[in-house]
């Protein structure tokens, strides 16, 4: 449906076919909302449309805020720079809302990417794995 309709909710800013491992790694605009995946699916004849829709995913934003996946907000599929998160469990971290709004209290806030652990600013606490194009590293300050 057109993105000015009155029903939609999301925009696709991008369309990746072909099936989806477990646990691997989506190829996403940065600031992506959240990924919808897509069943393959054979209209029937009384469906509007031509042809099958084939499995894969696409990647989504909000046409209205929030937007999770922008810096801070908490969500989406990547960590990025701006992002805070918590522990949750032994060598693993999950994103949370800066505000504190979320479930979890912010306890780092990811300040830059580099493409190392030594040029992380001496500030920093925690070295948080980027996904994305922004570096390998994410140097991580106290909240």
């Amino acid at each position: 449906m057109p993105c000015t309709s009155e029903r939609a909710v999301a925009k696709v800013l991008a369309r990746r076919n072909g099936p989806v491992a477990k646990g691997a790694a989506v190829d996403c605009p940065l600031y992506t909302d959240f990924v919808l995946y897509v069943s393959e699916s054979v209209p029937s004849a009384a469906a509007s449309g031509e042809g099958s829709v084939s499995r894969g995913y696409a990647c989504m934003r909000n046409l209205e805020q929030p937007h999770p996946g922008d810096p801070g907000m908490g969500g989406g599929p990547y960590t990025v720079v701006g992002d805070c998160v918590y522990a949750a469990a032994e060598d693993q971290v999950r994103e949370t809302p800066c505000d504190g709004s979320g479930a979890h209290a912010p306890q780092y806030r990811v300040v830059s990417a580099v493409a190392t652990r030594p040029e992380c600013p001496s500030s920093t606490r925690l070295y948080v794995q980027l996904t994305g194009n922004q570096g390998v590293v994410g140097c991580a300050r106290r909240a």
